[in-house]
């Protein structure tokens, strides 16, 4: 959770320094990005923080079922792939330096990893199944967030 508060932290300070009028050095539009592309920053950072939570209570909840179990540490280990990407990308904004292609790359690809991982289980189990909405709704809001990073942040 002390990575999320941080993160929303740091591209709130980026969204504000997009709207300052200060003569500093600018960055390169797409490193500050306009209020919409902070938004879908935020938001990512946000979705992220919610999906690993979701999975923690799906972990728990497939504790008796290996295949869904399995599932879900793969959708684990994709978020926390994804976050690490979002995490270099955050320090490059905050030493003004460009995002790298690679970590953008490793967000994807670890959002991909969790949605194919999630896609995989077949629960009947009630508590799981449960689970698993909240993780791929949590997940769905990440992936339109970065889609939307793509978009607006150019």
């Amino acid at each position: 959770m002390a990575s999320f508060n941080f993160f929303i932290c740091l591209f709130a300070l980026i969204a504000l320094l997009s709207l300052s009028t200060s003569h500093a050095a600018p960055l390169a539009p797409r490193q500050i990005g306009n209020l919409t592309c902070n938004i879908d920053r935020i938001k990512i950072v946000a979705a992220l923080a919610s999906t690993k939570n979701a999975l923690s209570g799906l972990t728990t909840a497939a504790a008796n079922d290996p295949a869904a179990s399995a599932a879900a540490a793969q959708a684990t280990e994709g978020i926390d792939s994804a976050d690490a990407g979002v995490a270099t990308i955050a320090k490059a904004l905050l030493t003004l330096q460009a995002a790298p292609a690679a970590a953008r790359d490793q967000v994807g690809a670890g959002l991909t990893q969790a949605q194919t991982a999630l896609n995989s289980i077949n629960s009947t189990d009630p508590a799981v199944t449960a689970k698993l909405s909240s993780a791929q709704g949590s997940l769905t809001k990440a992936i339109t967030a970065g889609q939307g990073v793509v978009d607006n942040c150019k």
